[in-house]
């Protein structure tokens, strides 16, 4: 007589113990999934502000991240423009709230300078307060200086940067001060922007981490030093010594701070 099938039971139930049968990760797999992929991406953070973007291997980082599997990180991410997305992306999901605080803060901008240093304030104060968030050692502000010197992954942080919509917000705002600079020189100033942020950050990160003095007492002075700064030179007066393009109101803007969007975070 052939066996009767118990009462609640199925076949699917009556698989090996222990092997899922929904098709869902088991409890835990997507808990150490995410773990892991913290932990690569705190290794290539590091390795990449020590040694250079180019000068590590997916599987150097995975071996430092302590995966037995050279495949790691191309699992977990990908490629290296994947891994480096990711990085970003970790950055800027952290000064995306801070710089929409700020900007909720200041409402209604005025017009004059003081219109325009606020808004470079959105620019910097929440890369530096990230950064100062973040303690000694860290080595984020480092990491997106190396990245920005790779043109192909400095168009990464462009575009993930110019995503976020704080910073899109920012940057349109900032064109309504800007309206008359020639194209070529809203693009150099554009550029000595992202530089300027990219390197003072994040020589301030390695001056405090290998214990060298730095100009400024906290994150805090430099914000104010770099917002004179750029307000400065955004301000500053265009010498006519050669033929000028103006710019295009509806495509010119401003790169975001690689901060080092600088604006490796807004």
């Amino acid at each position: 007589m052939p066996d009767q099938p118990v009462p609640g039971r199925t076949a699917r139930a009556e698989a090996k113990p222990g092997k899922p049968t929904s098709g869902k990760p088991a409890p835990g797999r997507t808990e150490r999934a995410q773990e892991t992929r913290g932990t690569i991406l705190d290794v290539a953070e590091r390795l990449f502000a020590e040694y250079g973007v180019s000068e590590v291997s997916n599987r150097q980082i995975g071996q430092a991240a302590g995966q037995a599997n050279n495949f790691a990180v191309g699992y977990h991410f990908g490629t290296k423009a994947d891994l480096v997305r990711a990085l970003i992306r970790r950055y800027t999901t952290e000064t995306e709230e801070r710089r929409l605080r700020m900007l909720e803060a200041i409402g209604d901008i005025g017009d004059g300078s003081a219109g325009l240093r606020a808004l470079i304030s959105c620019l910097v104060r929440p890369a530096t307060d990230h950064l100062d968030a973040l303690g000694v050692p860290s080595w984020r502000a480092r990491c997106l200086a190396q990245v920005t010197t790779v043109p192909a992954l400095r168009q990464i942080v462009t575009e993930e940067s110019v995503a976020a919509p704080s910073m899109r917000r920012t940057l349109d705002g900032m064109l309504r001060f800007l309206p008359d600079l020639p194209e070529e020189v809203h693009v150099e100033r554009g550029d000595m922007t992202r530089l300027l942020l990219a390197y003072t950050l994040a020589e301030r990160e390695r001056a405090l981490h290998e214990g060298d003095s730095t100009p400024h007492a906290s994150w805090e002075a430099v914000a104010v030093g770099l917002i004179d700064a750029l307000t400065g030179l955004w301000l500053a007066p265009v010498t006519a010594h050669l033929p000028l393009r103006r710019a295009d109101p509806s495509t010119a803007h401003p790169p975001p701070p690689r901060r080092t969007d600088p604006q490796c975070a807004d």
